[in-house]
């Protein structure tokens, strides 16, 4: 089959199309023809060797796929030709793949293929981490750093489905109407005002409760000084390139929490859990409470000008490949 292939550790560049070998049906997890791949920015750390996980070279990078069944793996009530997505670890960026039976989704038939493969893994995400992990309650002020982002609009959206007051960080016009249109109560333009100062207006002085930080970098130690008393900061990921270390003094004086958000491990030591999470966010696409915002489609010979795109922060919602 056609893909994608990573065959070395060294990054975007490396990258290329060709012939991979086709994945085997297994009990339990379907083959799909791929009709779209989401691209995240952990695949650009992925084929640099520099994730938490390393596929056995050679591989096609992607977490996330939509298409149409081709082997049900013996799933119940599940079909050939039936619309799917879901989590694939890796693999997506290809003509096949294959979901595990707890990481997939049907797609009903308003929802495209494109906006499929966007939801697993960034609302998978985001549901973890607001749900889960930061166990968001109603009227609580939620500041979503790089909110224009994947994941980041993904948080915004559940925040306000949650009835959380929403706060997002942009950094253009253009991102501030997605974040806006996404649900944002309040949107911070950080490249035109000092994130903390922008938050202490924004909040009248009295600060946050729950951050949603996929940034890193300088943004996580301002964000983490502005929460109130018994804050939250979920730390999802270090789109900014740098891994910010904090004085824990801050978490002692404001007994607030810096909590880790591992949505792929969490895949992994509880399918059960992010079955029925997927199942409740897939409930809120179909009543229209959630919807993807896709900026862009590629084609798998532009696949890694598709990865590049997403590592230079350039994507605003979600970018898809299409094998």
């Amino acid at each position: 089959m056609r893909a994608l292939i990573c065959e070395e550790y060294s990054g975007i560049e490396s990258l290329r199309v060709g012939e991979l070998a086709e994945p085997v049906p297994t009990p339990g997890s379907a083959l799909i023809q791929v009709e779209a791949a989401a691209v995240n920015f952990a695949d650009s750390l992925l084929v640099a060797g520099q994730y938490q996980m390393k596929p056995d070279l050679p591989f096609a990078p992607g977490s996330e796929a939509a298409g149409r069944v081709v082997d049900t793996g013996g799933i119940p009530g599940l079909e050939e030709g039936d619309r799917v997505a879901g989590f694939t670890g890796f693999g997506a960026m290809a003509e096949l793949a294959l979901i595990p039976e707890h990481g997939l989704v049907r797609l009903e038939d308003a929802t495209s293929f494109d906006e499929g493969a966007a939801i697993p893994v960034a609302y998978g995400t985001s549901y973890h981490a607001l749900v889960d992990r930061g166990e968001v309650k109603e009227g609580e002020t939620l500041l979503v750093l790089g909110a224009a982002g994947g994941v980041g609009l993904a948080a915004v959206q559940i925040g306000k489905k949650l009835k959380a007051h929403v706060i997002a960080t942009v950094s253009s016009d253009e991102k501030a109407d997605v974040a806006r249109g996404g649900g944002a109560d309040e949107v911070i333009r950080y490249d035109e005002i000092d994130l903390r100062k922008g938050i202490e207006e924004a909040t009248n002085g009295a600060g946050v409760d729950v951050v949603f930080d996929p940034v890193g970098g300088e943004a996580t130690e301002a964000a983490l000084r502005a929460t109130r008393w018994g804050g939250r900061l979920l730390v999802i990921g270090f789109a900014s390139g740098t891994i910010p270390s904090i004085p824990l003094n801050l978490t002692l004086v404001k007994g607030n929490s810096i909590v880790g958000v591992f949505w792929g491990r969490h895949f992994m030591e509880d399918p059960q859990a992010e079955a029925e999470n997927l199942a409740t966010i897939m409930d809120w696409v179909r009543e229209g409470s959630l919807r993807p915002h896709v900026q862009r489609s590629f084609d798998l010979e532009q696949g890694a000008d598709a990865l590049r795109w997403v590592a230079e922060r350039n994507a605003i919602g979600r970018v898809i490949i299409n094998p």
